[in-house]
């Protein structure tokens, strides 16, 4: 890989949702411990839970049930079990608050110019209404859920989908993150990417990964890229 010069030149943002716009861990935990007690299954400790985070749902329930990253429960066992996850999670959706620095972040980028986009892996059943219930849907000119296109992250369709979207090269799009699902993905579609050390990465340093930088948050992507 060639050397990074900054700033980059960018034209577009796309922005992960849970662990780096929003501190979503607390709700997902909590849905998936009272699920556990209503099917009588002792409770998981919230890190543990935390750290099943990035992959979508059905992996944060099959991961609660088994209490193993790889293992997979029983088809009966998880059919029964997803219901009730998604019941409890849609009472506590809401909850979830957005973390320090980031309206400023979306303020600043878009004062810049920049187009933004948001890019999940959870479905849009909650993607939608977490978005506009915490008011941050505004900022965003696309929305792409877990659910939204054929594949999603780490696949890296739905930043090429993203990039299309915008009318821009792929590599004059930004992805900011938080997780090694975030690094692959942006490395399979030729775009740079961005972390923020306090999300969900399985409960790994993100310095570890293969990206272009770590920020503290969201404003200190600015200085390190200029507009396209």
């Amino acid at each position: 890989m060639q050397p990074v010069h900054f700033p980059l030149s960018i034209s577009a943002i796309v922005i992960d949702l849970d662990g780096t716009l929003l501190h979503t861990a607390p709700e997902l935990s909590e849905a998936a411990n009272r699920m556990l007690r209503e099917m009588n299954y002792a409770p998981v400790a919230q890190e543990l839970l935390a750290s099943y985070i990035g992959n979508g749902i059905s992996w944060l329930v099959k991961r609660a049930l088994t209490g193993d990253m790889h293992a997979t429960p029983d088809a009966a066992l998880y059919d029964h079990a997803l219901p009730i996850f998604e019941k409890h999670y849609t009472e506590l959706l809401l909850n979830s608050k957005v973390f320090d620095g980031v309206i400023e972040g979306l303020d600043a980028m878009k004062a810049a110019g920049y187009r933004l986009g948001c890019i999940t892996n959870k479905v849009a059943r909650y993607t939608e209404p977490l978005l506009k219930g915490v008011g941050l849907a505004k900022y965003f000119e696309i929305v792409l859920s877990g659910d939204t296109l054929p594949e999603k992250k780490p696949h890296p369709m739905p930043l090429l989908h993203a990039a299309k979207f915008f009318g821009v090269p792929i590599e004059k799009l930004l992805l900011i993150g938080d997780s090694l699902n975030d690094t692959v993905a942006a490395r399979a579609a030729g775009c740079p990417v961005f972390c923020v050390p306090y999300g969900y990465n399985h409960g790994e340093p993100v310095d570890s990964l293969f990206l272009d930088a770590v920020i503290e948050n969201l404003s200190a992507a600015l200085p390190l890229i200029k507009h396209a």
